[in-house]
């Protein structure tokens, strides 16, 4: 008999959290899952490692579609979240990560700091491949769950781009998926690949009731927006963004030529 294929689940927003719940329910009968999440809140976490001081991993119970479902959860970034996963919960290769869904939208120059997307990155340090799926929110919801949010259609394209990875993988030289859902999208809603755009998307600002506190609000520069990127797709189409993404973050310039510059032969 062959065995399911293993996904694990994971995010930034926390064990408890409804966008988590929702990617977990999507792909239930595609796979065996791992679930495994920050105890709370880790959003901005990227993929860091901050020291744990509770190094305990801790068994939960999870209801999956009217069906309880063991999870773990301890008090580590996105990013450890998958390291635990790999070396002490499973001894079984990981087929696919999840990453998500994530409540609010990871766009443009900004994705590094996204601990969705940290998740993802992990994921791939390991070979393993991973989607990397956010839902545009409003701010407020960011940090704190909500049931007015419908990740009905974010689930859907989780579902509709896990089922794809599992079948064939990822393209050559492709290492995740990041998967941006506008809140107007349904499941009729077209998706695009769109490359990352070079713009921050979210911008710093001084909160309007504290200004000794820095929140974020989204702005987009119209003028200079790449028409093919994922924040154009996203923000001005309102389509689903599909971006492909890879661990190497190298300029993608010749290395002679940068030789030739450093040494100060300008051409």
């Amino acid at each position: 008999m062959v065995d399911k294929p293993l996904i694990l689940i994971t995010n930034d927003d926390g064990i408890d959290s409804p966008g988590l719940h929702a990617a977990a329910e999507a792909v239930t009968d595609l796979a065996e899952l791992l679930i495994v999440a920050p105890t709370s809140q880790r959003t901005g976490a990227g993929r860091s490692y901050p020291p744990v001081h509770d190094k305990n991993i801790y068994p939960v119970e999870i209801l999956l579609n009217g069906q309880l479902q063991p999870g773990f959860k301890a008090e580590f970034s996105p990013a450890q979240a998958v390291i635990a996963a790999v070396l002490e919960l499973t001894q079984r290769p990981i087929d696919l990560c999840i990453s998500g869904v994530n409540f609010g939208e990871n766009l443009g120059s900004t994705v590094t700091s996204s601990g969705t997307v940290g998740a993802a990155i992990e994921a791939a340090c390991f070979n393993i491949p991973a989607l990397a799926v956010s839902l545009e929110t409003p701010n407020e919801f960011h940090t704190r769950y909500s049931s007015e949010i419908d990740f009905s259609t974010a689930a859907y394209f989780t579902r509709r781009f896990a089922q794809q990875i599992l079948h064939q993988g990822l393209p050559l030289r492709v290492d995740f998926l990041k998967i941006d859902v506008p809140a107007t999208a349904t499941p009729q809603t077209p998706w695009r690949v769109s490359p990352l755009s070079r713009q921050r998307y979210w911008h710093p600002v001084r909160q309007q009731d504290d200004q000794q506190k820095i929140g974020y609000q989204a702005m987009v520069d119209y003028n200079t927006l790449e028409p093919e990127s994922d924040v154009h797709t996203f923000a001005v189409d309102r389509q689903v963004a599909v971006t492909p993404m890879t661990i190497d973050m190298s300029a993608p310039v010749a290395a002679a030529d940068v030789t030739r510059f450093l040494n100060g032969k300008r051409q």
